[in-house]
């Protein structure tokens, strides 16, 4: 990558300058500090101030296990040196480390398509809006992007030194994919991907012996992060937990099964998140706001009418009222099995895809409403072919210039995996394919660039070897 730098460091600086220019104008124009963001900053701080792992109840710090510890001590590493609660802070921190995220998209292009490739992806990088609004939030997703892509990138370069001579470099990325593990759980598919793609390489491959010695040494480096984070939690809640509840919910905090089930018999879009979802427990629902889909028949509709009704008289979704929620429920699969297993699923999943990436900024979440706020409903449909062209070149480059990438199935593997694991999800956050992002660009950029020069010369010797046996 250094002899790609210097023979076009002006292109690499003139896009630097423009991606740091737009995440500049993400910090000091529309920063985001969310809910997430103060339940991190919340450990983030106690930690610092009373060497406790948790979150402030009625004046008193009680420990948790609801975050893991990876963007806390993120957080805290920034505040000890500037002051806590200093977010702006945070924030370029994690400029910097879009920007090295941007250079790590390139190396990858580099190392599986070309030169050229290389460049191309750093400007599509820089200048994504995806990535740099991201930035500018005091969320994990910019570190949890970053590892990613440098874990792909040392994946990219070891799997062409399988065996001693390589194991440096599978330690350095089973390190980097245990960090993904420490930010956010859905980090472990990374892990999946790399073993997965190892594996259907070793049911063809001769060496088999380095390459299981490969896979023994990523599993154990990135099991090495969660293991105090286990020990931590046998210690103080007496429970095996070596990563958090699937539904983040505190010890004894009662999870609403019910109303989740009803939810994901009719959920499809982002917006329902929003208006429905996010609601249960702080507000009232709106039951306008539900889609004719979740209202089947008329008695149905009643039936629903009165569920809100009684949990809008006091925002509690009580175990009596979310078992009348899980019955709705299993009547609604039991008549429409295919659109609760199959087609709602898929819906979901094109619109975590698809959808105009506007989460994060000001833009009406109504975005088809042209009448209500056209301005808003031109800014994410621009942001929605944006979003479109970059996932249509990968898709191009997969299909029709397979060859033309080194270790494709890498990447084809990572996304198939992560897109596997959002199926089960009934809310559909656009912000859940991000991690996808340094895969697509550099697909993207390969719709535009033969493989040559340094890419063609590595020999990937995983497939080489395939191929012979």
């Amino acid at each position: 990558m250094r002899t790609v730098l210097r023979d076009h460091r002006k292109f690499f600086l003139i896009f630097a300058l423009a991606g740091l220019a737009l995440r500049l104008a993400f910090v000091f124009r529309l920063p985001q500090i969310t809910y997430d963001s103060e339940v991190y900053g919340d450990i983030a701080k106690n930690w610092l101030e009373h060497g406790i792992y948790g979150l402030t109840h009625a004046g008193v710090v009680i420990p948790t296990y609801i975050r893991l510890p990876g963007y806390p001590a993120f957080l805290a590493a920034i505040w000890a040196i500037v002051g806590v609660e200093h977010y702006r802070a945070v924030m370029l921190v994690q400029v910097v480390i879009d920007l090295g995220t941007c250079v790590v998209i390139a190396d990858l292009a580099r190392r599986t398509i070309s030169p050229g490739a290389s460049r191309l992806a750093f400007a599509f990088a820089t200048l994504n809006p995806f990535l740099a609004n991201y930035a500018a939030a005091a969320l994990s997703e910019t570190l949890e992007i970053f590892f990613t892509a440098l874990a792909l990138d040392l994946a990219a370069s070891g799997l062409n030194k399988l065996g001693p001579k390589g194991t440096d470099r599978w330690i350095e990325c089973g390190i980097v994919i245990g960090l993904a593990i420490s930010l956010r759980p859905d980090g472990g598919v990374l892990l999946a991907a790399i073993l997965l793609y190892m594996l259907i390489g070793f049911a063809r491959w001769r060496e088999r012996r380095q390459g299981m010695w490969t896979a023994v040494v990523v599993v154990a480096m990135a099991a090495l992060p969660a293991i105090p984070w286990t020990v931590r939690n046998a210690l103080v809640f007496h429970r095996f937990e070596p990563l958090v509840p699937r539904y983040a919910n505190a010890e004894n905090e009662y999870v609403p099964m019910g109303f989740i089930r009803w939810t994901k018999t009719w959920m499809a879009d982002y917006v329902s998140v929003e208006e429905v979802y996010w609601q249960v427990g702080s507000d009232a629902i709106d039951a306008d706001d539900l889609p004719s889909r979740a209202l089947d028949n008329p008695e149905q509709r009643e039936r629903t009418q009165e569920l809100i009704d009684e949990y809008n008289k006091t925002h509690v979704l009580t175990p009596q009222l979310d078992a009348q929620f899980g019955e709705l429920a299993r009547e609604r699969i039991h008549d429409h099995p295919l659109r609760y297993y199959v087609w709602l699923p898929v819906v979901r999943l094109t619109d975590m895809w698809l959808r105009p990436r506007t989460e994060l900024l000001p833009n009406d979440t109504r975005w088809w409403e042209f009448s209500q706020h056209y301005g808003d409903s031109m800014i994410s449909l621009a942001l929605a072919a944006l979003n479109a062209f970059f996932v249509g070149a990968a898709i191009l480059t997969i299909v029709r210039r397979r060859h033309a990438v080194v270790y494709l199935g890498l990447f084809v593997t990572f996304i198939v995996l992560r897109c596997a694991l959002l199926l089960t999800l009934e809310n559909p956050e656009p912000r859940y394919t991000l991690e996808c992002l340094p895969a697509i660009l550099v697909l993207a950029a390969g719709a535009f660039h033969r493989a040559r020069g340094l890419a063609a010369s590595e020999s990937p010797r995983l497939e080489n070897a395939a191929a012979r046996s």
